[in-house]
């Protein structure tokens, strides 16, 4: 008797795909019958196609390619699926996120002492009072019982609360979020209808020098700023680091992106998946579940990275499949956060749910250096809501960043007038 033919992989490439929604169904065929699967990478909307690249959906595997450097490298090929642009490399290649180790060790060594668990707690008060004031603010602006909470809470908080820990004077505030949403929302035509293309017209991709050249001399006048008049912030201790100038860039550069859009991306994920499971809510509200506890599910759920890129250093098996060196191998973070083999239901948000060993903040040498104060404003937000906002419930339809990188809400509508609860 003759064996069926196998079903080719479904694509989870298409960055128009997550507009829709996160491909779960795709995620789950992916990992029960092509756990490690080629990819083609097409041309879409003047992006150039690409080699294609193997994806890896299973949790056990992706903790093992994000753990193993010597066998899947940050380095090589940075850590964007599409192809940096050769002359780019070098350049890409400064920034921690885009190292191995040893080097990338004494890079996060460095900015993990401007980064303490110490520093990050101090600002507690100062991000529970805004979460306050903005949440007032965005029920005195309601329009027919709802807003926005992207546009009225969101975004500020996220962006402030890093301002804050950076030492950003508050004039400045908003050429961050205007920087984040150009690197981040790249694909998206709502949020790059135009984007800066070369001579030839290749859509210039928006890590490249030429499109950063703005933020890094700023980061450089305010270094400068900070070694003449230092405060008790983060950029006064990489001002002081002894960074040559293009590593206090990209550092810079990272924090400044990775560091805002963490939250920007988490927050309004959250109340989205609070205002689909009203149940689970009500159990939260009422002090059932510890709020550290439903933040770590929130996160599991709605991971504010889908994949994150690798290459493979040496030629490799991974579940089975022969990968060569050269190779692109792409985790995606949000399918190993829905593994059958790991999480008991992973449809279903349960915020109590423990162990919860989510890889939304990586796994290995690469682990979010953010974590703590990424933990430390979704846990605040949550408990405020709770104790002034109705229960999360929609008042029309939320979109979705164009994006298989980065797992955006860009419009949130939530009915935000009414009694806690």
């Amino acid at each position: 008797m003759e064996r069926a033919a196998e079903a080719p992989a479904p694509d989870v490439f298409d960055p128009r795909l997550y507009a829709r929604g996160v491909p779960h169904e795709r995620y789950r065929l992916l990992r029960a019958h092509h756990p490690v699967a080629r990819q083609a990478e097409p041309e879409i909307d003047g992006w150039p196609a690409g080699p294609g690249f193997w994806a890896v959906t299973r949790h056990a595997d992706v903790v093992r390619v994000l753990r193993d450097h010597t066998a899947y490298s940050s380095l090589l090929g940075a850590t964007q699926i599409r192809d940096p642009d050769p002359a780019d490399l070098p350049f890409l290649r400064r920034t921690m996120l885009n190292q191995d180790p040893p080097g990338h060790g004494r890079l996060r060594r460095l900015v993990s002492r401007a980064f303490t668990p110490a520093r990050v707690d101090a600002f507690e008060s100062r991000v529970r009072a805004r979460a306050r004031t903005l949440l007032a603010a965005a029920r005195e602006g309601a329009v027919d019982g709802a807003a926005d909470v992207v546009t009225a809470v969101t975004d500020e908080y996220a962006l402030l609360n890093l301002t804050d820990l950076l030492g950003i004077p508050p004039a400045d505030r908003g050429l961050l979020l205007e920087w984040t949403v150009r690197i981040i929302g790249y694909q998206d035509p709502e949020d790059a209808p135009a984007p800066l293309r070369d001579p030839d017209g290749k859509p210039l991709n928006p890590r490249s020098p030429a499109l950063l050249g703005e933020m890094f001399a700023y980061a450089r006048e305010l270094a400068a700023h900070k070694r003449e008049r230092p405060g008790e912030d983060v950029m006064t201790s990489l001002a002081h680091a002894g960074l040559d100038d293009a590593e206090l860039e990209m550092f810079f550069f990272l924090l400044t992106v990775a560091g805002n859009d963490t939250v920007r991306s988490a927050a309004p994920g959250g109340l989205l998946a609070l205002a689909g499971a009203p149940d689970a809510y009500r159990g939260l509200a009422a002090g059932e579940v510890a709020v550290e506890r439903a933040v770590e599910e929130l996160l599991r759920v709605h991971p504010p990275v889908l994949s994150f890129r690798r290459t493979a250093a040496v030629d490799t098996v991974l579940a089975g499949r022969s990968i060569r060196a050269g190779d692109k191998v792409v985790v995606f973070h949000a399918s190993a956060n829905h593994d059958e083999r790991v999480f008991t239901d992973p449809g279903r948000l349960d915020l109590d749910r423990s162990p919860n060993p989510h890889v939304s903040f990586g796994d290995g040498p690469h682990v979010c250096l953010g974590a703590h104060f990424a933990r430390l404003q979704l846990r605040v937000l949550h408990e405020e809501w709770r104790a002034t906002m109705p229960a999360p419930e929609l008042a029309g339809e939320p979109r979705r960043l164009v994006s298989n990188f980065i797992n955006g809400i860009t419009r949130l509508p939530l009915r935000v007038s009414g009694r806690p609860g």
